[in-house]
């Protein structure tokens, strides 16, 4: 669905993202790499958050490297990005309104898959999203992404900050969205153990340039570990 090609992005005239090329399609799409990478200013580029300085971005096949933010969602985009992803005076319910604004379906039908696959929610339905846990805060950030009955989703670092038992949790959801709901989904992040544990492919990037891109059973930890220390 995404392509990219010698595509660098960056904030103002800096370039972070230095001449990208890769593809994504029909996969859990892993992006890795420490901080300061380039993973999050990856991640805004999709969602058309940042500009694409030079290169080409492609959505299934038309151009939308000039593409503006607000037109994603319609195109069957949706971005969680790592902080500020919910309404925290808004109950929960109302932040999962927002997200069912879009898409075809009933809010109700998109509302039982949401509570399905995150339960807890479903339970804290009418609590303010400020009060949830950071754990429960991602599970409603993720959940009001679904809502907009994405074709891709872009997830940055959805496991920063959680304790063990929500990252195995938040993971498994991420897992179980892929295969029930046939989302391509681009996931951003820090915790290499448990991204290779559900990634299809994984692309490690340092210091803005791609490292090595290759497929999970191609893959070893020590590949990984290597990329982190360039």
């Amino acid at each position: 669905m995404f392509e990219a090609r010698n595509m660098c992005s960056g904030y103002g005239e800096m370039a972070v993202l230095k001449d990208i090329s890769f593809s994504v399609k029909d996969e859990i799409f892993a992006v890795l790499g420490a901080n300061g990478a380039g993973k999050t200013t990856l991640l805004k580029t999709l969602a058309r958050l940042l500009p694409v300085q030079s290169g080409d971005l492609t959505l299934d096949g038309s151009d939308v490297s000039a593409t503006p933010a607000y037109s994603m969602p319609g195109a069957g985009v949706a971005y969680v990005p790592q902080e500020g992803n919910v309404f925290p005076d808004l109950s929960v319910l109302e932040n999962l309104s927002i997200g069912g604004r879009t898409g075809h379906r009933s809010k109700a039908e998109k509302l039982d898959e949401v509570f399905a696959l995150f339960p807890r929610l479903k339970e804290r339905r009418s609590q303010a999203a400020g009060s949830l846990s950071g754990g429960e805060g991602q599970m409603l950030a993720v959940g009001r992404a679904l809502m907009q009955d994405p074709q891709v989703l872009l997830l940055d670092e959805p496991s920063a900050g959680l304790s063990p038992l929500f990252v195995d949790t938040l993971f498994t959801s991420i897992a179980d969205t892929r295969r029930d709901r046939g989302l391509t989904i681009v996931l951003a992040e820090q915790n290499a153990v448990k991204t290779l544990e559900i990634a299809d492919r994984v692309m490690v990037l340092s210091l803005g340039e791609m490292h090595l891109l290759r497929d999970r059973a191609d893959l070893s930890m020590s590949d990984i570990t290597a990329a982190y220390h360039i």
